[in-house]
């Protein structure tokens, strides 16, 4: 996987790095896979060394000098002040709404490293950073999982006070009765404080700018289940957790909110009666499959609702979950598919799409619109599926951002089926009774062999659920 793809970036998007630990390595990293040209510089200040990692390099003071940017835009270009010591400065504050103003002219994605770490691999900010545009579309904010476990001091640490007191590593130490003289080490839990904390990862970032927490340096096994553990303690405050070795170009995984959409709106015609409050292990159907949603940390958990909607409803309602009545639910399943991903969607990007009639009547687990990475279809008339089987169609996708991925059960795929986001414009073209399968001629399902028998059952008929019952 590429770190463009990790990132979810079209080409022309502006980006903001910050932090420590290979964030000049991101940076031009992204540059060189996205399609020149392509702008990269700096509100603080780069090394000299670091220039020869662009094909051109413009040294900037004056509206004049920004000319001869605009006229020889080719490959990866290098904006900057004018030197000092071993040193190129930033570009100020009227250079750089210029320069925005040309990337967005000619259609070019523009980088922008928004602060310093003097090469280490952790870092604090300081009180005058970091200079990150108001413009900034994405932030990402880089450490290094190299001073993981490593000594709380300036080798490892930018600003390693800062890093301490708002890690709250020393009032631990107090709590614990270390003495004075112990080495106090860098841990996940304070690494994590800090990513997530306004005034540490978070401080400064432009409101509505997509936040990702790049993990780089997991260069080793040990690593990269630390960058995992780490990323499920960022997730509510970042919108995505790449975890990473940089200096190989690997992306390990992609760490993003995934939703559950509990599709429990049918009539159930052929069965008599509503399956979704059959019971099942003393407590509804679709009971039994939000809090298995729940359980497997999806997010936020939707649920769909149509006929019998108030009955079904009352059943979940102290769950914390999205819950969405589809008013057309007799038109096919198209329909309820499309109300259970329209609050998954940010308005301005789908406002060509059809109008789904939907009401909202109660949210919950999240706002609406906030950021996933894709989400997971589960029947409400399959309340056998297991938290296991979701955590590994979940953990699949971090590694490979497939569009589609679904379980394969002796040479049969099966449900629950995850959708990456990539797929929800054409999920929100389906018509009638077409479900999810609907869009896989256009986004090439990927399986994952699964050894549950159970996972092929659903409930269409009495004979059906006894079946289910029984296994």
């Amino acid at each position: 996987m590429k770190l463009s793809q990790a990132l979810r970036l079209s080409g022309t998007e502006t980006v903001a790095f910050v932090g420590a630990g290979g964030k000049t390595t991101a940076m031009f990293q992204l540059a060189r896979e996205l399609s020149p040209p392509v702008v990269v510089t700096t509100t603080t200040h780069l090394g000299a060394w670091q220039t020869e990692l662009a094909d051109r390099h413009f040294i900037v003071s004056s509206d004049e000098d920004l000319n001869a940017v605009e006229d020889n835009r080719r490959g990866v270009m290098l904006v900057t002040g004018p030197q000092v010591g071993d040193r190129f400065g930033g570009v100020g504050e009227k250079l750089l709404d210029w320069l925005h103003a040309l990337c967005g002219y000619h259609s070019l994605p523009l980088l922008i490293e928004a602060d310093g770490a003097r090469q280490k691999p952790l870092k604090a900010p300081a009180e005058h950073e970091p200079a990150i545009p108001e413009f900034v579309k994405t932030v990402v904010v880089v450490a290094g999982l190299s001073g993981l476990g490593k000594p709380l001091a300036e080798e490892w640490v930018h600003r390693v006070e800062r890093f301490e007191q708002i890690s709250g590593a020393a009032d631990r130490a107090t709590d614990q009765g270390t003495d004075q003289g112990t080495e106090k080490r860098i841990s996940v839990e304070a690494l994590g404080k800090v990513l997530a904390h306004p005034e540490g990862g978070l401080k400064g970032i432009p409101a509505g700018a997509r936040r990702v927490a790049l993990l780089n340096q997991a260069d080793t096994p040990g690593l990269q289940a630390q960058g995992k553990l780490l990323a499920e303690k960022l997730l509510g405050a970042f919108d995505a957790v790449i975890v990473a070795s940089l200096k190989s170009q690997v992306v390990h995984a992609v760490h993003e909110p995934i939703a559950g959409i509990v599709l429990a709106a049918g009539g159930a015609s052929r069965f008599g009666r509503p399956k979704q409050l059959l019971d099942w292990r003393g407590q509804p159907f679709v009971r039994a499959v939000a809090q298995t949603a729940l359980a497997a940390s999806l997010s936020p958990v939707v649920v769909v609702t149509g006929a019998y909607a108030e009955q079904v409803e009352a059943a979940v309602k102290d769950l914390p979950v999205t819950i969405v009545r589809n008013e057309e639910w007799e038109s096919g399943q198209a329909g309820s598919l499309q109300t259970g991903v329209g609050p998954l969607l940010p308005p301005p990007a789908f406002g060509h799409l059809p109008q789904i009639r939907r009401t909202a009547v109660e949210f919950g687990g999240g706002r609406e619109g906030a950021w996933v990475g894709g989400g997971i279809f589960l029947l409400a008339d399959q309340p056998q599926v297991t938290v296991e089987v979701i955590r590994a169609l979940v953990e699949h996708h971090a590694q490979t951002l497939h569009p589609v991925i679904a379980p394969y059960v002796f040479e049969r795929r099966a449900n629950p089926v995850l959708f990456d986001r990539v797929t929800f414009a054409a999920l929100m073209q389906l018509t009638g009774d077409q479900g999810g399968r609907g869009v896989f001629s256009q986004f090439s399902p990927r399986y994952l062999n699964w050894y549950d028998k159970r996972l092929l059952l659903d409930v269409d008929t009495p004979e059906d659920y006894q079946r289910l019952l029984d296994a």
